[in-house]
C-alpha cells in the first residue's frame, strides 16, 4: 500500500509502497492528490531509467523539451566521460546560479507546473536541494504586505538573475530569455487548489509601480521572509531517490559541494498548461 508521510515542514512528504515504473491508475490518484497537497514528494530507491522518468514525468502533463533533450536534462557537474568541468565551463555558471532560490521556467512564455529530480551519483558531503512553501509565506504575510503585492507583476529573467549572481548568460544550455522578459503576478491563485501563494525568486525584479531599487528590496525581503522554517524542506540525496515538485507554488534550490566531487542528476520538467501559466497580457 502506498504511503504518504508529512515531512517536518510545512511542505513535502515521502512516498513509500510504490513502484513509479509500475504505477496504476489508483496508485496515480493518490499521487496526484499527495502532490496538491504537500506540493514535493520523495519518492526513495525509484531507481527509475530515463524512459521510465519520462513516462511518470507524462503522468503530470507534456514535457519540456530543454535545448533537444526530449524530457530528460542531464544536471552535472560532469561530461558525458564523467570527468569534471572546467569551473569556467559555461554549465557550472548555470549551476551556480542555481543555489538561489527560483522556480523553473518562469523567465518562458509559459512558466512550468512540476519538475523532477532523480539522483544518479552524488557527492559526499552537500549538493542537497532546498525546497520553500510559498503558499505557507504567504498565509504569513501581515496584512499591509498583502495590501503592497495586490495586484502587483514582475518580470521575470534568467539573464537578469545570471547577471545580477555575477555568472555568466550563455546562449544555449536550457531555456534562455526570450526577447521580452515575461511578467507574473506577485500573488499566484493555484489552478488546482484555489491557495494563494508567492510567485517570487531569483528571476523575478521590475515590480509594477516600483523603482529597480524598490523591487529589489522588496522581493529580496520576501525571499528572505519566505525561505525560512518551518517552510522549508531540504533534502539529501541518497542514488535512486526521485523528487518531484509543484512550481506554481514552491520555490527551490541547489546547495553547494565541493566541486571536485561529481554530482550527476535527471531533470525532468512538465510544462504549464497555457491557459493559468502563460505570461500576463
Amino acid at each position: 500500500m502506498i504511503s504518504v508521510e508529512p515531512v517536518d515542514a510545512t511542505l513535502g512528504a515521502v512516498v513509500r509502497g510504490v513502484r513509479l515504473a509500475d504505477l496504476d491508475a489508483g496508485g496515480w490518484r493518490e499521487i496526484e492528490e499527495a502532490f496538491h497537497t504537500h506540493a514535493v514528494l520523495v519518492f526513495p530507491g525509484q531507481h527509475l531509467t530515463s524512459d521510465e522518468q519520462k513516462a511518470f514525468g507524462r503522468r503530470f502533463g507534456d514535457l519540456e523539451d530543454i535545448a533537444g533533450t526530449e524530457g530528460l536534462t542531464p544536471i552535472a557537474n560532469t561530461r558525458r566521460d564523467g570527468t569534471l568541468l572546467r569551473a569556467d565551463s559555461p554549465v557550472m555558471s548555470v549551476l551556480r546560479g542555481n543555489q538561489g532560490w527560483h522556480t523553473d521556467s518562469s523567465y518562458m512564455p509559459i512558466a512550468a507546473k512540476a519538475s523532477m529530480l532523480s539522483a544518479h551519483v552524488v557527492p559526499s558531503q552537500g549538493g542537497a536541494t532546498e525546497w520553500a512553501d510559498m503558499r505557507a509565506a504567504y498565509d504569513a504575510l501581515d496584512e499591509d504586505t498583502r495590501a503592497l503585492l495586490e495586484g502587483r507583476s514582475a518580470a521575470h529573467s534568467i539573464v537578469y538573475s545570471q547577471r545580477r549572481a555575477g555568472e555568466e548568460v550563455y546562449d544555449g544550455g536550457y531555456g534562455y530569455d526570450v526577447e521580452v522578459p515575461p511578467r507574473r503576478p506577485l500573488v499566484k491563485v493555484h489552478p488546482a487548489t484555489g491557495r494563494p501563494a508567492l510567485f517570487i525568486g531569483r528571476h523575478a525584479h521590475a515590480v509594477t509601480g516600483m523603482t529597480d531599487a524598490e523591487s529589489e528590496a522588496l522581493l529580496d525581503r520576501l525571499v528572505d521572509f519566505a525561505c525560512r522554517p518551518p517552510r522549508v524542506y531540504t533534502h539529501h540525496w541518497t542514488v535512486g531517490d526521485l523528487v518531484v515538485w509543484d512550481n506554481r507554488c514552491v520555490l527551490h534550490r541547489a546547495q553547494p559541494w565541493d566541486w571536485s566531487e561529481p554530482r550527476v542528476m535527471k531533470h525532468t520538467r512538465v510544462s504549464g498548461d497555457p491557459v493559468t501559466e502563460a505570461a500576463l497580457t
